[in-house]
């Protein structure tokens, strides 16, 4: 079992920005990535951004240059800083981990709306 605890979401205008953070708990072991999805209404899960254990990381086209993942070992914590943010960014983001025996989790998301 791993517990999600997911903040940082809201309602934010064109240009704006946001962090969102996610701490992951439970029964994991060592998590090799950490990373975001999101999911918009009539649209496929997205995958966002991830992160490897030692920092590397990666972006969808879509956000690079605007968003910067990023993650703190001893806390299980990933946060995402989002930048410049559009109203096709809006979607529920959800945290994912995949740990060292290749088990996947997903948080239940934050809900994040760029709008005027």
């Amino acid at each position: 079992q791993v517990q999600f605890v997911e903040s940082g979401g809201g309602l934010v205008q064109p240009g704006g920005s946001l962090r969102l953070s996610c701490v992951a708990s439970g029964n994991i072991f060592s998590l090799r990535v950490m990373g975001w999805y999101r999911q918009a209404p009539r649209n496929q899960r997205e995958l966002v951004a991830t992160i490897t254990r030692a920092g590397d990381a990666n972006y969808t086209d879509s956000v690079k240059g605007r968003f910067t993942i990023s993650r703190d070992n001893a806390k299980n914590t990933v946060y995402l800083q989002m930048n410049n943010l559009a109203p096709q960014d809006t979607a529920v983001y959800c945290c994912y981990v995949r740990d060292s025996l290749t088990r996947q989790y997903w948080g239940q998301g934050t809900q994040v709306t760029v709008s005027s």
